[in-house]
């Protein structure tokens, strides 16, 4: 059967490490209550001259090195992120030409928010499995520092910049091969007031800052990422315990451990990296699957669950052997 393998990983992170104790002197808040509430300690925020496409480009070039593919080679780039550098022409054409694919490909940007990685995966899977290509990128990326108000503790010690990449190639494989198993995606946009930006790049004509409802947001978040988790088990035929890895959004420690508690999850299968990155939306999933690839937790043979939920409502689930 043709399915879409994962053949290389990467990330890119700004070179600013903003720590809790920088920010508590700038808003009323501490490194402990910081880490007692969501489990960050530091975050990437972004500099002049980094920007959504130009960390994007980053993190798909070591995922083209991973996967010893050129980019002349690519065919379809998809990327997910919440903060484009412009209104158009999208981030995904402006990463084409940063890395200089061969005219004529696929390019675009898919907009989800923090599900938007699986969205762009989901989204690259089906279009290769159905002959668009046999070699795309799939990019997460965001500068979420720039939609922040720096002056609510409640949002601004949460969130951080960066950008994930995966190369995606259709293969011919055995029904027990690697690739992508299953996925899932849903919305609702009925909560679209408990996590969204009051203004933006749109046809408002206001700049926007991020607003969120947290608890409200984690109530749904841990109800709707285990009923999806769910139904891609059973797509697959699988149960929880056959899974060696989740690679969760790195939203809130909390609700990464609440997940794994409400589907019976040893801890240390789930891949944690929001100490050090926070949430960076679209780039959190595969910037926590890049880390856990590279220090060799992630092997080959692996079955690994990605999952996430964002703004909009949107949230979704994949499942790959690696």
């Amino acid at each position: 059967m043709i399915r879409s393998l994962i053949r290389g990983t990467g990330s890119a992170l700004p070179a600013r490490v903003m720590t809790n104790a920088e920010l508590a002197a700038e808003v009323e808040t501490s490194d402990e209550w910081i880490v007692e509430r969501t489990g960050i300690r530091q975050r990437h925020i972004a500099g002049e001259g980094e920007t959504t496409a130009t960390l994007a480009a980053a993190a798909a070039r070591e995922a083209l090195a991973a996967a010893g593919i050129a980019a002349e080679d690519i065919d379809l780039i998809v990327l997910a992120t919440a903060t484009p550098d412009h209104t158009f022409p999208s981030s995904a054409t402006q990463v084409q030409a940063l890395l200089g694919c061969k005219p004529g490909g696929v390019a675009f940007d898919v907009a989800a928010v923090c599900s938007g990685f699986l969205y762009a995966l989901t989204t690259a899977d089906a279009l290769l499995r159905t002959g668009t290509g046999t070699k795309a990128l799939v990019i997460g990326a965001e500068v979420f520092s720039r939609l922040l108000d720096w002056e609510d503790r409640g949002t601004c010690v949460l969130f951080g910049d960066g950008a994930g990449a995966v190369v995606l190639c259709s293969e011919d494989v055995a029904e027990s091969g690697p690739g992508i198993l299953a996925s899932r995606l849903h919305a609702d946009g009925a909560h679209k007031d408990l996590l969204f930006v009051d203004g933006g790049p749109g046809t408002t004509g206001t700049v926007g800052k991020l607003r969120m409802k947290g608890r409200e947001v984690f109530r749904h978040a841990v109800v709707n990422l285990s009923e999806v988790l769910n139904e891609v088990l059973a797509d697959a035929g699988l149960a929880a315990g056959d899974l060696d890895w989740i690679v969760p959004h790195q939203a809130n420690a909390r609700i990464l451990d609440a997940t794994a508690r409400k589907l019976g999850i040893a801890p240390e299968r789930v891949v944690v990296t929001v100490d050090r990155h926070a949430n960076t939306s679209a780039a959190s999933v595969p910037l926590a699957l890049d880390a856990a690839v590279r220090d060799g937790r992630i092997k080959p043979g692996d079955l690994v669950m990605l999952e996430a939920m964002g703004g909009g409502f949107t949230w979704g689930a994949a499942l790959a052997r690696m």
